[in-house]
């Protein structure tokens, strides 16, 4: 199937205040091939650009089903998420498959031809029946996603990814480990990127499609080059 378009994309991105979002976001305002973006939250991203628009919502799991705002975007990056450090199952569970299940429904009903870019994570249980529970709950969630009546649905599965320098959201302790990325990158080619290559490959792929999926930090790399 072509999935090829031929004007610059329009993109709903979520988790804007928290790393990966606020990553991708501004390789999206960045990038000409993104005409506007539509950041929908909890609370502002602080960020100002004649493309972005905001839409601060309480609850992601009722966003509005008739709002206007939500209409006319050719592709989603769902950014938001949260640790599962300390969390039980049905707590992770709710917070991940339920939320971004309901909100990525809401948006399907509203805009079937777009594309939806599910940040999920290396090492995630496309079984669900593997022993670990954060993996087998981010497996469900991206099963159940790719049944929904989107144009399509890709999946990243980053590893490690090497910040951006100087956004507001970077977790501190990459501060400390940031060091490590150069020899990560030699030993481990395929399990590390940069946030910048995340951003750079969810908008070639909302652009241009992809032949999988699935997609790998590998693929991620070869997204954001380009090639």
């Amino acid at each position: 199937m072509n999935m090829e378009l031929n004007h610059p994309i329009r993109v709903i991105i979520t988790g804007a205040t928290g790393m990966v979002g606020e990553g991708v976001l501004h390789e999206c305002l960045l990038d000409p091939k993104v005409a506007a973006v539509l950041v929908i939250g909890r609370k502002s991203c602080a960020v100002t650009h004649p493309k972005l628009r905001e839409l601060l919502v309480a609850d992601f799991s009722e966003l509005p089903s008739t709002s206007p705002e939500l209409s006319g975007y050719d592709a989603c990056f769902f950014c938001a998420g949260v640790t599962s450090v300390g969390k039980k199952e049905d707590a992770y569970y709710r917070l991940t498959y339920i939320l971004t299940l309901r909100f990525a429904e809401t948006l399907s009903g509203i805009n079937p031809g777009m594309i939806f870019c599910y940040v999920s994570g290396a090492g995630t249980d496309s079984s669900e029946k593997g022993r670990s529970m954060w993996a087998r709950v981010k497996g469900k969630t991206e099963n159940d996603l790719m049944k929904l009546p989107f144009r399509a649905v890709y999946n990243f599965r980053p590893g490690y990814m090497h910040p951006t320098k100087g956004l507001r959201y970077t977790n501190p302790y990459y501060k400390y480990i940031a060091w490590l990325y150069p020899v990560l990158r030699r030993i481990v080619p395929n399990g590390v990127s940069t946030l910048a290559d995340l951003g750079r490959a969810m908008i070639r792929v909302a652009g241009s499609g992809y032949k999988k999926p699935i997609i790998e930090v590998k693929d991620i790399k070869i997204l954001a080059a380009g090639t």
